[in-house]
């Protein structure tokens, strides 16, 4: 019975989209942005990611993830509040800030939270995941904001 179990698990899960070979990809980045990455990846480690990014897009990349770094290494699941106090508190303005919830609707700490910083048509997503942070540039979505959603 449980060889049986597992062949049936096996094809619940579906591939992640490949495009022509390369590692895969979320949804591709339109083109004419300023984008680090397409996915939600670090790309501390690619310092051309960072070049194509505005002065002040790179400057609050890095505000971004400075503070995602320090406060994950206090508490590896930061409330909301917390979170969205300390990227206030770096200088980064609240109308511009958006934060997940660090709550599921049962009181269970989430899995990863998410803040986001709109600057022009930018904005720079961190996350934080088992206490490792990853911060990306994406393009502000059509309603003018960086989530999709509930957020504060």
């Amino acid at each position: 019975m449980p060889l049986l179990l597992a062949g049936m698990m096996a094809g619940c899960t579906a591939p992640a989209p490949v495009v022509s070979g390369s590692a895969p990809v979320s949804s591709p980045a339109p083109s004419g942005t300023a984008s680090a990455t397409a996915a939600f990846s670090p790309s501390a480690g690619n310092p051309s990611a960072s070049a194509s990014l505005s002065p002040g897009t790179a400057a609050l990349k890095q505000t971004m993830e400075t503070v995602l770094k320090t406060i994950a290494a206090a508490t590896p699941k930061p409330a909301q509040d917390a979170l969205r106090s300390q990227l206030v508190s770096a200088g980064i303005p609240a109308s511009a800030v958006e934060v997940s919830a660090s709550k599921t609707p049962t009181g269970l700490d989430v899995d990863a939270i998410e803040a986001a910083a709109k600057l022009d048509k930018d904005c720079v997503m961190g996350e934080i995941r088992d206490g490792q942070v990853s911060v990306s540039v994406l393009p502000v979505l059509a309603s003018g904001k960086c989530f999709v959603g509930d957020s504060r």
